[in-house]
């Protein structure tokens, strides 16, 4: 049957109806295709600044604003990558191998203080070893298998303030060592440092001199201070009272291959007067600690109780302790606690350094996690190990 003029009309202007609606849905999709929201581009440029890949050979970049990052291939012309994250950085490729019996081919590694005029942002370093008090630092570290390196944190010692070239002492605390490496030198011995068992190894590379504290098993996170393996390089007459303390770091030293190694967080704070070789923070001689938590879905608190309970005050305190797998403090009440993940290092608010003999302090922090919650595995005192109570 033939349409009537009015049904057409009405037809018509139907029709028009749905392609003006048409059209409309065109230009929208075609704007949201060509200009992410300002919350996509904002989560993109979030991740561009976290993670930054560094393939320059001598290249570098700060996190936190108070560490650099840097590539550090010295020893080979074979690519090499360290992406730095938000606490630390992965070796993202490791090209090439050079002999075991040589030099390795880089030390890719983050850094508190100045190396060859690069100095970290806000640094207190150089630092005159006997105005040092104490030198807290935390490392977590993530290894990998089927490559030859070692993990070691360095520390950088001269007679003069320096911050270019290379340092007369520098002292290798091997964490791990994988394959047939081993320090510049020879072994000289064993010693006990900051509470643990370390092979020492003394030589020098024809630049600088070079004592090697190496485990005898593989450490994957550690909370110490710096200054316990400082005062043992001045008491073997490497280093002086007068000298300074010009840099530390930790990364890897990899003789083949190496991609993932990875540091997952690093944390290093110079604490300066009132202390020195002669007058240190006084070290712990037995302590406990309890750890208690709430947890709910995707988030936590704990309340730190850390008690003295040996004979002697305990000066200047810092506890140390490894966050699980997954877990974030967001802040912290009555200590200061960095980083926010890993190895981390607690330190005793201003107002109250000292713990008494058979007192207590009790600090807390809230946090996030994922997976299945569970609680540090150890604590320490100024290196040395605590009870769990």
């Amino acid at each position: 049957m033939r349409p009537s003029p009015h049904r057409l009309s009405a037809t018509r202007a139907l029709f028009s109806v749905l392609l003006m609606a048409l059209s409309l849905v065109a230009v929208l999709t075609t704007a949201a295709t060509a200009a992410p929201s300002a919350a996509t581009t904002g989560t993109a440029a979030a991740a561009r600044a976290a993670d930054t890949t560094i393939c320059e050979q001598y290249g570098s970049t700060t996190i936190q604003n108070r560490y650099v990052v840097q590539n550090n291939r010295w020893g080979s012309s074979a690519e090499q990558c360290v992406t730095a994250t938000d606490s630390g950085f992965v070796l993202s490729r490791a090209d090439g191998s050079v002999p075991t019996n040589g030099a390795p081919k880089s030390y890719p590694s983050v850094f508190n203080g100045c190396h060859y005029t690069n100095c970290s942002p806000g640094t207190s370093l150089p630092a005159r070893v006997d105005a040092i008090s104490s030198a807290p630092s935390g490392i977590s570290y993530g290894f990998v298998d089927n490559a030859v390196y070692n993990a070691s944190y360095d520390i950088w010692l001269d007679p003069a303030p320096r911050t270019d070239g290379v340092n007369r002492t520098e002292i290798m605390i091997w964490f791990n060592r994988v394959g047939p490496i081993q320090p510049i030198g020879s072994r000289t011995g064993t010693a006990t440092v900051a509470g643990r068992s370390w092979e020492v190894w003394s030589g020098s590379n024809g630049s600088n001199d070079v004592l090697s504290f190496v485990a005898p098993a593989a450490i994957g996170s550690w909370s110490f201070d710096v200054m316990d393996f400082v005062r043992q390089t001045v008491s073997r007459g490497l280093a002086g009272n007068d000298w300074y303390l010009t840099s530390v770091q930790a990364g890897f030293e990899p003789w083949q291959n190496g991609a993932g190694l990875t540091v997952r967080s690093f944390s290093s704070d110079v604490v300066l007067g009132g202390g020195g070789p002669t007058d240190p923070g006084t070290p712990a001689g037995a302590c406990a600690v309890s750890y208690a938590t709430q947890v709910w879905p995707g988030g936590f608190t704990a309340d730190v109780t850390v008690r003295n309970t040996g004979s002697a005050p305990v000066d200047d305190w810092r506890l140390g302790f490894t966050l699980p797998s997954g877990q974030q403090i967001s802040h912290a009440w009555n200590a200061t606690v960095t980083p926010a993940s890993g190895a981390v290092t607690v330190r005793a608010p201003e107002h109250s350094p000292r713990l008494a003999a058979g007192g207590s302090q009790t600090f807390g922090f809230q946090g996030t996690y994922s997976g299945t919650f569970a609680e540090p595995a150890a604590f320490t005192l100024n290196g040395v190990p605590c009870t769990a109570t």
